[in-house]
């Protein structure tokens, strides 16, 4: 389904990296691992589309992603370093937004429960300018489990969360690939994550 041939990627006379091909299909998983600097958010970057490779291609279904931008974006659920969180709205508003925006049904009583799964009980309703950064990205992650794209390509996921929430991640990605969702990550902290999966490196 998602296929990455030969990519390179250069940022000014710098190569971060080449050569870079992978396939990802339908029930499985893929870590990304890299040591800081290595390329791994740019590599998501282009992976998602919003940044064109120096060489290689990215296929969904046989497509790049050039030929059908519009319908694979619909596919793609992204979580990057920028939460996307309005700070004005509450947690509950902000999920209620996305689901809008997707053009998804809201249930209301689905979101709180991820919510409060996630820490952030007695504080759903609240401006998100008041929480911490932490329940902020908790917040953008409860979208995993209120989303029904088959790919997630999520760039650190478990950082900045406690065990808990760090196991609610984890338990989200595996039942997400269990049933014959992908799942596409970064992470620096050991993993235990159930179904088919394997781990990528790059390499500075």
């Amino acid at each position: 389904m998602l296929s990455v041939s030969d990519l390179t990627c250069v940022r000014g006379d710098h190569t971060l990296f080449s050569g870079v091909s992978f396939d990802l299909s339908p029930g499985q998983w893929l870590h990304l691992e890299g040591s800081n600097g290595s390329g791994k958010t740019s590599l998501l970057r282009i992976v998602t589309g919003f940044t064109p490779p120096d060489h290689g291609h990215v296929r969904w279904k046989g497509r790049t992603l050039a030929d059908a931008p519009e319908a694979f974006h619909t596919d793609l659920l992204y979580l990057g370093h920028a939460l996307a969180v309005k700070d004005e709205l509450s947690a509950l508003e902000n999920l209620q937004a996305d689901a809008a925006i997707a053009g998804r049904t809201f249930h209301e009583a689905h979101a709180r429960t991820a919510l409060q799964s996630l820490g952030l009980r007695g504080r759903t309703r609240l401006p998100v300018r008041v929480l911490s950064q932490g329940q902020k990205r908790r917040v953008a992650l409860a979208r995993l489990t209120l989303h029904s794209a088959p790919l997630w390509v999520l760039d650190e996921p478990f950082v900045a969360l406690d065990a808990q929430a760090q196991d609610w991640v984890a338990d989200a990605i595996s039942a997400h690939v269990d049933r014959g969702g992908m799942a596409l990550f970064t992470s620096h902290q050991a993993l235990a994550l159930q179904g088919r999966g394997a781990s990528y490196r790059l390499n500075a």
